[in-house]
């Protein structure tokens, strides 16, 4: 089966509960579960959900918002143990504060985490960054190296400080 994740907010969920699409049939226990929806915050919503866990979330998660939809493909993820996570925009529903608490959870698994973003907050974060541009690599390094020595980057940094 395919699913189109290519659009912003289109995390692969199906139409059952937010348990079943952290654990995708797969067998995890009781404690492993709830570190993964700590992890990934989804803790700090599901009160507000009818039946907690057990809330169905609709065809492609359309009962819960971008940010939720998001935190819980992170949990999907983190229960089991990635090596290598890649996160495409994955933070880009949620707000500054809940994305700062999943990057300081994150640092905790030892991983390699590769983040593809836009979003200026979330790549202050990373210890490499490397810009693409036109499918080409154009710089590579710490933030604040490559707002010296880049152009581009401080550029597009620049870009996103204007209101």
């Amino acid at each position: 089966m395919a699913l189109n994740t290519k659009r912003r907010g289109n995390e692969p969920l199906f139409n059952m509960t937010v348990k079943e699409n952290i654990m995708l049939d797969d067998e995890f226990t009781q404690e492993e579960f709830m570190k993964a929806v700590k992890k990934a915050k989804v803790d700090k919503f599901i009160g507000l959900l009818d039946e907690g866990y057990d809330t169905v979330v609709g065809e492609r998660g359309s009962k819960l918002s971008d940010g939720q939809r998001q935190r819980v493909a992170i949990a999907r993820a983190l229960i089991r143990k990635p090596k290598i996570l890649i996160l495409d925009e994955a933070t880009s529903g949620v707000d500054s504060q809940t994305e700062e608490e999943i990057f300081d959870e994150l640092k905790e698994y030892e991983m390699t985490l590769i983040i593809i973003s836009h979003r200026l907050s979330t790549i202050r974060k990373a210890d490499k960054v490397i810009l693409l541009k036109d499918g080409e690599i154009r710089g590579e390094g710490a933030h604040e190296e490559l707002l010296k020595n880049s152009p581009i980057y401080r550029e597009i940094i620049e870009s996103q400080l204007v209101v």
